[in-house]
């Protein structure tokens, strides 16, 4: 009989369908002929940075900015990009809609389309070495579409920004349906941003929300999307999950375990957990380390891992040689990391 997990609690122990379900999701490398294999072997080696953040001039005029920003210049991106040996960095609007908001505010379609032009230019004056995630205002449906459609359309955006939740709301919620239908539609790249919710800001007093939120609210939003049956209403959304995709590598046993007992689940998820978990992306800012890169490459095969740095927050070299000091990765792995990015995103690889 298949067995959901071993007694240890290990992913290798999934059930048989959902390895399967899995495989036939993602592919595989067996599937393609040695000579596409060779000329992938072959191409110039590219490290792109999925997680890059940036301040426009107005928002680090309000002085409301994190110290790590606050000094933020385009030279000092680039000055680390070398440093880092970062091809390219793809930019996120979304901390800097996050930051235009830091008197309370809700996210705007101003917000949203200041920082979207504001990266706009940024990627034409420096052709190659950046792209852009533009934002949208998620809870505003109209505004959405339409700086969707102005954000692909007219600024050339690699895919859309969108923060892990709203208030409270997470990806799965009626309510943005609309929205990722469009996205579904276009079959839209969408990097995703953590945030510290309403529920659980400063909660323990001594520490940053950030350091426990962050990665928290990552795993609500891999879960709700999942649990919601919205994975699977939009097949063709390629999600980026940020920070190793939080917690969720060390609570996959409780979610495998979720969708094979809890009765409302088994139609919606037929397949199980494990295989829409592994049809995202996650970026590696921030677990430049052993312990959750074990967990996150037993969870998600390397094909779906990708680099990312959250400049200037740490750096991108601090991230080159954490993944090489964790010894998780063998050089064809790291390197494949490094440059997984070009599949998702055409442009990069002219």
């Amino acid at each position: 009989m298949d067995q959901e997990l071993d007694r240890d609690g290990d992913t290798r122990g999934a059930t048989r369908r959902e390895i399967m379900a899995g495989l036939a999701t993602l592919g595989g490398a067996a599937l393609f002929p040695a000579g596409a294999r060779l000329a992938a072997a072959q191409a110039p080696h590219r490290r792109v940075d999925v997680h890059h953040h940036f301040a426009s001039s107005d928002v680090l005029a309000t002085g409301r900015v994190q110290s790590e920003i606050r000094n933020w210049t385009v030279e000092r991106s680039l000055e680390d990009m070398e440093k880092g040996g970062v091809t390219t960095a793809i930019l996120s609007t979304v901390p800097q809609v996050l930051e235009a908001m830091a008197n309370g505010g809700s996210v705007t379609g101003a917000h949203c389309r200041a920082a979207n032009e504001f990266g706009a230019r940024l990627v034409a004056d420096h052709k190659d070495r950046f792209g852009l995630f533009g934002a949208i205002p998620l809870t505003d449906t109209d505004a959405s579409l339409k700086e969707i459609a102005y954000a692909f359309d007219v600024l050339k955006a690699d895919g859309i920004g969108l923060f892990t939740s709203y208030g409270n709301q997470w990806f799965g919620h009626p309510a943005f349906d609309p929205v990722f239908a469009e996205l579904n539609r276009r079959k839209a790249v969408v990097y995703t941003h953590p945030t510290a919710p309403a529920c659980c800001a400063n909660l323990i007093k001594q520490i940053n929300v950030t350091e426990i939120e962050y990665g928290t609210d990552t795993t609500r939003a891999i879960a709700n999307i999942v649990f919601s049956g919205a994975s699977q209403r939009f097949p063709d959304l390629r999600m980026i999950f940020s920070h190793g995709g939080g917690t969720m590598p060390f609570l996959i046993r409780r979610f495998m375990k979720d969708a094979k007992k809890v009765p409302a689940l088994l139609q919606t998820l037929p397949n199980g957990f494990l295989p829409e978990a592994r049809r995202f992306y996650y970026d590696i800012a921030q677990v430049p380390i052993r312990a959750p890169l074990l967990a996150l490459k037993d969870v998600v095969p390397v094909s779906h891992l990708l680099f990312g740095t959250d400049y200037p927050y740490l750096t991108a070299a601090e991230h080159v040689d954490g993944m090489k000091e964790a010894r998780v990765f063998s050089p064809a792995e790291l390197r494949a990391i490094d440059d997984n990015a070009t599949r998702l995103l055409p442009r990069l690889r002219a």
